[in-house]
């Protein structure tokens, strides 16, 4: 007889989820990994890419990567801090439209994987991601 894995049922689940998530921001060009990252900047700019990473709990080179994407589409801004070595990131006035636009589909995305779960769900999900 064979367990389930852990591992697999949370990776499935995770795409589903992100999936939904990418279906509603598809109309402002954006998936919700990249969302995820210009709501992070947005909040806290200017922000070190090794900062955002932290934040995020993704290595530096991951994030820096996930970043020169979003640069690329004109979203953010690199720029250096206090220490020249250390690269900062702030959202483009591009980005901060966009960001904008997405909000409302996100809500509504947020909304219905909230409707689809039920509140016990949800909490449980939260509680998961600081139980491990």
């Amino acid at each position: 007889m064979s367990t389930p894995c852990h591992c697999t049922n949370l990776r499935i689940a995770t795409r589903k989820v992100a999936a939904l998530y990418d279906a509603a921001l598809s109309p402002v060009g954006i998936n919700i990994a990249q969302y995820a990252l210009l709501r992070t900047i947005a909040r806290r700019q200017p922000i070190s890419l090794t900062e955002l990473a932290k934040h995020l709990e993704l290595d530096r080179s991951t994030m820096g990567r996930n970043v020169r994407v979003i640069q690329k589409l004109g979203l953010v801004e690199l720029g250096r801090g206090e220490d020249q070595r250390e690269a900062t990131v702030t959202l483009s006035e591009h980005g901060s439209t966009v960001l904008r636009k997405a909000e409302p589909l996100w809500d509504r995305c947020q909304d219905e994987i909230g409707e689809r779960l039920g509140p016990t769900r949800v909490e449980l999900i939260a509680e998961l991601s600081q139980l491990l």
